[in-house]
C-alpha cells in the first residue's frame, strides 16, 4: 500500500504508472483509482475510473450546506455511493472469484473517507486481502485525525508492506 508522507504527492500517478507498466509487461491486472474532476480550473469533485475503462462519478462539490438523511459528505463533497458500488463492487467480486489459474494484482486506489461510507465495499476489501490470492497495490490516507478502522486494520497487517511516499 501507498501512503502519502504529504497531500498532493501523486499517489494516483504512481499507481497509474505502476499499472501501465505491469499491463505491458502482460500481468493481470484489474482494479480502480480516482481522478480529480475540474471544471473552470476548479476542482469540482472526484470520478472512480476501472482499469477496464469504466468511469463514474464518485463525489460532487454540492452547493446546499444542508443534508438530506441519506447524503454522505466529506467535506464540501457529496459521496454518489451507488455510483462507486456499481463500478468497484462487481470488480472486487471478480477478484475475488476468480480461478487459482487466473490470480491477479487488483489495484485499489483508494481506501479512505470517501470509499469507507460503504459497507459493501470494506468487507469485499477484506475480502480480497484475505481470502482471493490476489496481490494488492493500494493507496490508504495519511494518518490524521479520527483513525479510520479499515484503513489502521492494513497499515497493521502483517502481510501488508506500506510504502510512504513524498
Amino acid at each position: 500500500f501507498v501512503s502519502p508522507l504529504f497531500l498532493g504527492v501523486g499517489k494516483t500517478t504512481l499507481i497509474q504508472k505502476v499499472t501501465q507498466a505491469l499491463k505491458s509487461s502482460g500481468i493481470p491486472i484489474d482494479g480502480f483509482y480516482t481522478e480529480e474532476v475540474r471544471e473552470g480550473g476548479r476542482r469540482t469533485g472526484f470520478d472512480v475510473v476501472t482499469l477496464s475503462g469504466k468511469r463514474g462519478p464518485l463525489s460532487r462539490v454540492s452547493s446546499d450546506s444542508s443534508t438530506s438523511r441519506r447524503e454522505y459528505r466529506v467535506g464540501q463533497y457529496v459521496v454518489d455511493l451507488v455510483s462507486f458500488e456499481q463500478l468497484v463492487l462487481p470488480m472486487l467480486r471478480n477478484v475475488n472469484h476468480g480461478s487459482d489459474a487466473e490470480k491477479k494484482i487488483c489495484v485499489i486506489d483508494e481506501i479512505g473517507k470517501m470509499e469507507l461510507f460503504s459497507q459493501a465495499f470494506i468487507q469485499a476489501v477484506r475480502q480480497t486481502l484475505t481470502g482471493s490470492g490476489a496481490v494488492v497495490l493500494g493507496t490508504i490516507p495519511i494518518p490524521k485525525g479520527k483513525p479510520l478502522d479499515l484503513v489502521e486494520e492494513i497499515r497493521s497487517r502483517k502481510d501488508v508492506k506500506v510504502f510512504n511516499v513524498s
